[in-house]
């Protein structure tokens, strides 16, 4: 959503926040049957858009329907329009990438670092604040935690499915990636500096274009 709002003139209008109507979309997407019905309803309403959407993603189905209950439009229409303003930017695409094994690696290694900085603290405090969950609650490593709090998920289990659905995360964000031909791949594993040069020297060709 961000690199097209940048660099497709894809421009995502202020909607008011319909609490009551995001927390009955949280309570039926608690369940399997719930969340399925949510998936087929944001289906019939933005067809194109959920081709990009897995079934078990609660945060984007309910966000088309949150979308279409807002403004009347579908998320797929306001993007359409948005777009006939046209792009305020010259722009070259780049993606990084590296072995899998050592991105997973990464991975693994960046929840211990967040379980050791006091994520679980962090979730607890949230949980006391809020009558309801926000937003954010959903987002990887929060919801894992709560499972936690409510005794679905044991302290380990809790850490093994925050990196497992991290790995799938970044599964997921390579494919949205590899799906557009015209971005141009670097290797980490290449060095910074390797990297830095083969940018200029794109950047240089497009300016003599």
């Amino acid at each position: 959503m961000y690199i097209n709002s940048l660099i497709y003139g894809i421009e995502y209008a202020d909607m008011e926040i319909d609490l009551e109507y995001r927390n009955q979309l949280m309570k039926k997407s608690e369940t399997e049957e719930g969340l399925k019905n949510l998936y087929d309803e944001a289906c019939k309403i933005d067809e194109e858009a959920m081709k990009n959407i897995s079934h078990n993603d609660k945060k984007r189905i309910c966000r088309i329907l949150e979308i279409y209950n807002s403004t009347g439009k579908t998320k797929t229409e306001l993007e359409r329009l948005s777009r006939q303003k046209g792009v305020k930017y010259d722009f070259v695409k780049f993606a990084i990438t590296m072995d899998r094994e050592k991105l997973y690696e990464k991975i693994n290694r960046r929840v211990d670092i967040m379980i050791e900085m006091g994520l679980v603290e962090e979730v607890k405090r949230i949980v006391e604040k809020y009558k309801f969950y926000p937003t954010a609650m959903q987002a990887l490593g929060y919801k894992e935690v709560v499972e936690y709090f409510n005794k679905k998920l044991t302290y380990e289990e809790m850490i093994e499915k925050i990196k497992q659905e991290t790995r799938k995360y970044a599964k997921r964000q390579l494919t949205w990636f590899r799906k557009n031909n015209d971005y141009i791949w670097l290797d980490a594993q290449n060095g910074i500096q390797n990297n830095i040069e083969i940018i200029l020297k794109e950047i240089n060709c497009e300016q003599e274009k």
